[in-house]
């Protein structure tokens, strides 16, 4: 049995930061993950370049029932903690929109740098290993296909269902009822929505087709991109109010938004009455767009023939378009799984257990998840600080 201080299970984003902090505290520390390489969702994130953090990272960005729990672990260790870090290391990047950073290069530098600071700092990394028994008798102790290890401290960083391709589970929930932790009930987040019937009739014609638009949900709206699928709806817009959106509710999409496009019609109506309805929608809409909406609204003809009932029902259609997701693609594409372990039951400050001291959880695992955009590396990077600090 390998004797550790600490032993944290996940070599993920906030499993190699927890480790690293702990390490350069003196601390011995075993991580353990399955995966042959670690960090590999960050090596697939961003299109390969990783948007590791977001300039306007505050509370409200995040979704859990209990939304102030992330806010110490935020605070402590803050976005500009992690780009000083990263301009440190000679990583050049860049922010792309709405505060986004990315890495100008690849992902791959992002690994690398945790990977050095991980072996600088002495960190015993054991991949490709199979988690087995979990218990403790005084100490934790961890069964694997690696051997036994044994530590005071056990930090759970295995985070949540989503891409179980890349080797997702629900360890860290089993963990979690294995030592009496609540769970809030977990579903996938930042994934696409998908449509039957009528409304796939509609929407999968477009698959491909991409706008700027504007999707609410009852009190929550989002102004970013959107994308037409073969089943149904996707890009960053949607992506971002599906950690919103329950199954059975609507949404509703502005197509447009600050565009106008009624007035716009009536006024080319005053000027050019015989050109075809499509056709002036074209000048404001991509083509096929254009088609579907006119069809959707049911008009037909010329500008001139266009009664102000008509205009309406365009208007409604392009500014207002109600749908009804029959649910979503699941954690096979879901970029987050929303829920986790109840942060009633976890210390704000240290991420550990409140009934069972040496044990904690970060990270995705976490009922803490953030928007789309750089702002759950940031949970990674804070809550691994946060644990890591502690242990």
């Amino acid at each position: 049995m390998s004797q550790f201080d600490v032993i944290i299970l996940g070599a993920g984003a906030a499993g190699m930061f927890c480790a690293i902090e702990a390490a350069q505290r003196g601390r011995r520390v075993a991580l353990l993950d399955h995966a042959k390489a670690p960090g590999e969702k960050i090596r697939i994130s961003g299109g390969g370049r990783c948007n590791f953090t977001n300039l306007h990272i505050a509370p409200e960005r995040f979704l859990s029932d209990n939304p102030r729990f992330a806010l110490s672990a935020l605070k402590r260790y803050t976005q500009w903690d992690f780009i000083d870090r990263v301009s440190r290391a000679g990583i050049a990047w860049h922010e792309k929109t709405l505060g986004q950073l990315f890495c100008d290069d690849s992902a791959r530098e992002i690994i690398a740098m945790l990977r050095a600071d991980m072996e600088a700092a002495g960190v015993r990394l054991v991949l490709g290993t199979e988690i087995g028994a979990v218990t403790r008798r005084g100490d934790f102790h961890v069964e694997s296909s690696a051997g036994g290890f044994e530590a005071p401290r056990l930090v759970v960083a295995t985070g949540g269902k989503s891409i179980p391709k890349m080797g997702a589970t629900g360890l860290a929930y089993t963990l979690a009822r294995q030592f009496g932790l609540g769970l809030v009930e977990t579903r996938p987040g930042l994934v696409p929505l998908t449509f039957s019937g009528e409304l796939l009739d509609v929407t999968r014609p477009l698959a491909g087709l991409s706008v700027p638009a504007q999707v609410a949900h009852d009190k929550t709206t989002f102004e970013e991109g959107l994308l037409f699928t073969h089943r149904g709806l996707s890009g960053p817009s949607i992506l971002q109010i599906s950690s919103y959106w329950r199954e059975g509710a609507e949404i509703a999409v502005d197509l447009a938004p600050g565009a106008a496009i009624p007035e716009a019609l009536g006024v080319q109506k005053a000027q050019a009455g015989r050109v075809e309805v499509q056709t002036a929608l074209a000048r404001h809409l991509p083509e096929r767009l254009a088609r579907a909406v006119v069809a959707r609204a049911e008009v037909s003809g010329r500008l001139a023939d266009l009664t102000g009932r008509a205009l309406e029902r365009l208007g409604q259609a392009i500014h207002d378009w109600r749908l009804r997701p029959v649910g979503s693609e699941g954690y096979r594409t879901a970029e987050v799984t929303l829920g986790g372990v109840d942060t009633r039951d976890l210390d704000a400050r240290s991420m550990e257990a409140r009934a069972v001291p040496g044990l904690h959880f970060i990270g995705e695992a976490v009922d803490v998840t953030g928007w789309l955009g750089g702002y759950n590396f940031q949970w990674a990077w804070s809550s691994g600080w946060a644990a890591g600090q502690a242990v």
